[in-house]
């Protein structure tokens, strides 16, 4: 546990971000993550820009971020979430989808937009080790994509 940790965190901005999660460039997919109740809730940030390296075949001249990428958005922003609300920040925390559930993609999200990913528990305690979440990704208020997923806590970095 890091001598950063405070339950009472409402927000993490790139720096805490890196000591929750392991992902680093070019599959860390959230930017900032805002209005944190505990593990509960939260919204998440991605700037999306031309110079991301999924862009390059995905596709030329049409640039779309791929749907699997907003999906591991949401589940970056419900680990930093847990991060935060379970003070687990500094930890190895590892998190490992386990299921993907209902997931719809309702708009293309392209370079300059702002990606809000709005998450929420829908089971899981702290201590316990499976979590379900829903979540929403949006953009300028628009959704985007949708989605119920699953997923285990290695807290040590050693089960899975």
């Amino acid at each position: 546990m890091s001598a950063d940790a405070n339950p009472d965190l409402k927000s993490a901005d790139i720096g805490l971000i890196q000591q929750i999660l392991p992902h680093r460039y070019p599959f860390l997919l959230v930017d900032k993550v805002v209005d944190i109740d505990g593990y509960q809730s939260a919204c998440g940030i991605k700037n999306v820009t031309m110079n991301e390296p999924h862009f390059q075949g995905h596709f030329p001249g049409t640039p779309i971020m791929p749907g699997v990428t907003i999906v591991e958005a949401m589940a970056q922003t419900s680990g930093v979430m847990l991060g935060v609300g379970m003070d687990l920040i500094g930890t190895d925390m590892l998190i490992y989808f386990m299921n993907i559930d209902k997931c719809k993609f309702r708009r293309k999200v392209v370079p300059g937009d702002v990606l809000e990913m709005y998450v929420e528990t829908v089971r899981g305690k702290p201590g316990g080790k499976i979590f379900k979440f829903s979540g929403r990704a949006t953009v300028d208020g628009e959704l985007a994509a949708e989605a119920e997923f699953t997923a285990m806590i290695d807290r040590d970095g050693k089960d899975g």
